[in-house]
């Protein structure tokens, strides 16, 4: 007996023997600590893989430190977790991971012996831009890859082929409606240059849409021919994990085959967003049904102040229809405030409607037809008022939510982010089961852009297959919002900048423009708008890039490789502007916004 108050010395032999027969009992054994992050990183892996483990806590066990000098006599590792499979010591949770992905752990586990071969090397869920681009990639370097791709039809029966939103329901057909509106505005303008013509100009939405439809079928069939020339497999199926490296395919039919792969890249994307009122699915329209929509919308009520109802809204006004927007709070949330309202304000100049500080409660159909008839019911998010209107086409573009909450991804134990069904990655797009990584719109935090999707699914490809180390640079990307001004952007918001940088530290320089060509029409003097955002403290580098006007997407795009190149006021200042264009107007602004000046335009 020990004197009193006095530890007892451990049983140095005894716990030895215990450690050795833990070690022993058990095909993965984990000596962790509860708290530690390290540990619960290397149980989600065994998890991952469907490898049972037995984890013992040292924090809440009596004699864990001692327990843990035992390890570091008989491995000479002090830290936690210190895995052991089949016997052998693997190490710590960088260890074990290295292990993982140059297959000795599988070895050592005895999966790569016994087990059945992967079907595929690489299984992407999602045929969009960036699984496409992936599986090119990845084929291109030698490995075997299907892509699955299946569009679970809207509620009004839209589905559409290979390539994503982006070909099919998003920018294609987006731009193209877009520049048939900007056609019927040149229109116009050609009389005050001379044309003549008599006949009655008026647009025929079918042969539009017809011809639309007709490119974005052309491009269907490319990407299915590319796929084939590059040996990659393709199914029109929806896939679904069933266990770790193992997914379900159900194609249209209800068929089912099963896939396993050794990796596997999320590529799923977005669907509109409904607003879960009465007669919301059954008689309104997302975008995914307008482009395809075989009859003239005719009066609109668009819901939702996002680019995609702006962009909506734009076209089908330039086309000739009636349009209201019914906006709940602002407009182009997470985009430069200023440049928003500038938008919108044009819009209304050029017959665009908006409701402010409204939203649906209750649609409903007063007439069938192509379009019909119905009335929407709107409730103030301010009071008590309540808004009635008569509509024949109702166009919901409030948001997307991600493609992810059907896929299996809880049987795998890949996390989500449970508000909005993204998934969040490390900066290797990789999620928390180290086989299944995530690209594109469904990426938590990240922009929802197709040429990011695009470059994160090449650059993915290239780092699992191709020996690269490049990641994808989510800073400064470019973008354009097609509304009938376009808006392009690069870098902060002006709120975003005074947020990070401090007000005091910014120097915001601006100018309004007036393109020559609209001189002659005599339309919309003193409406374009063009700012860039600059760092004081760092030599005057520009760090937010906004302009307002004909072209923005092109301007933008140049000006976007010079802030990628670190570009600062004094080298715009020292550039010499091609005359007379727009972008010209960034070589020669010198009115800042702090001093007040007056920044109108009276000629070119």
């Amino acid at each position: 007996m020990p004197p009193p108050n006095q530890t007892p010395l451990p049983d140095w032999d005894g716990l030895k023997l215990r450690v050795r027969t833990l070690i022993g009992s058990h095909r993965v054994m984990v000596f962790s600590k509860s708290y530690c992050p390290y540990c619960n990183k290397v149980k989600e892996l065994f998890r991952s893989l469907g490898v049972e483990y037995y984890a013992l806590e040292l924090d809440v066990t009596d004699d864990g430190p001692s327990i843990q000098q035992v390890l570091a006599e008989l491995t000479n590792q002090r830290t936690v977790p210190n895995v052991f499979v089949n016997g052998r010591h693997v190490g710590g949770c960088d260890s074990t991971f290295q292990a993982y992905q140059n297959g000795s752990l599988q070895e050592l586990l005895g999966d790569s012996k016994d087990a059945e071969p992967y079907d595929y090397d690489l299984i992407i869920i999602g045929g969009g831009s960036g699984g496409l681009a992936c599986s090119k990639e990845a084929a291109v370097l030698g490995k075997k890859v299907m892509v699955l791709d299946y569009v679970v039809p809207t509620p009004l029966g839209t589905s559409w082929g290979l390539g994503g939103t982006c070909v099919n329901v998003g920018c294609i057909p987006k731009k193209l409606m877009h520049q048939a509106a900007l056609l019927g505005q040149a229109l116009q303008d050609s009389r005050k240059y001379g044309w003549q013509y008599e006949e009655q100009v008026k647009h025929n939405w079918e042969i539009m849409v017809e011809a639309i439809q007709n490119y974005i079928g052309s491009l269907n069939w490319g990407y299915r021919v590319s796929l084939r020339e590059k040996s990659v497999t393709y199914i029109n199926s929806y896939g679904e994990f069933v266990e770790p490296h193992k997914i379900k395919a159900t194609n249209r039919k209800g068929q089912v085959t099963y896939h396993t792969a050794e990796t596997f890249v999320l590529a799923t994307g977005e669907r509109p967003r409904y607003l879960g009122i009465p007669g919301d699915r059954e008689y309104c329209i997302t975008s995914d049904d307008l482009f395809s929509l075989p009859y003239c919308p005719g009066k609109t009520l668009v819901v939702g102040a996002s680019y995609v109802a702006l962009e909506c809204a734009g076209f089908l006004a330039g086309l000739g229809l009636d349009v209201t927007v019914m906006v709940r709070s602002i407009l182009l949330r997470g985009f430069d405030q200023e440049m928003a309202e500038r938008v919108g304000a044009h819009m209304e100049t050029h017959g665009v409607k908006f409701i402010r500080k409204f939203v649906p409660s209750q649609v409903e159909k007063l007439e069938e037809g192509m379009p019909g008839r119905l009335k929407v019911t709107a409730k103030s998010t301010e009071g008590p008022e309540v808004f009635e209107g008569e509509y024949n086409t109702v166009l919901i573009a409030i948001g997307r939510d991600a493609c992810t909450r059907n896929i299996g991804l809880e049987t795998i134990g890949v996390k989500i982010n449970e508000k909005n069904g993204k998934v969040p990655v490390n900066d290797e797009e990789q999620t928390n089961v180290p086989y299944v990584y995530a690209i594109g719109d469904i990426l938590d935090g990240k922009l929802e852009l197709t040429p990011v999707a695009i470059q994160a699914g090449k650059l993915l490809a290239r780092r699992l297959y191709g020996g690269s180390s490049t990641k994808c640079d989510y800073i400064n990307v470019p973008t354009t919002v097609f509304t009938p001004l376009e808006y392009g952007s690069c870098g902060l918001a002006e709120e975003r900048a005074m947020e990070e940088y401090g007000k005091q530290n910014l120097e915001v320089y601006h100018s309004l423009f007036w393109p020559l060509e609209w001189t002659i029409p005599g339309r919309d003097n003193n409406t374009c708008y063009a700012k860039i955002i600059c760092n004081k403290h760092d030599n005057n580098r520009v760090i937010g890039f906004h302009v307002l006007g004909p072209n923005a997407g092109e301007v933008t795009q140049g000006f976007a490789a010079a802030i990628k190149c670190g570009l600062t006021k004094e080298l715009l200042d020292e550039t010499i502007g091609i005359h007379p264009t727009c972008a010209e107007v960034f070589t020669t602004m010198d009115i800042t916004k702090s001093s007040g000046q007056d920044i109108s335009q009276r000629g070119c």
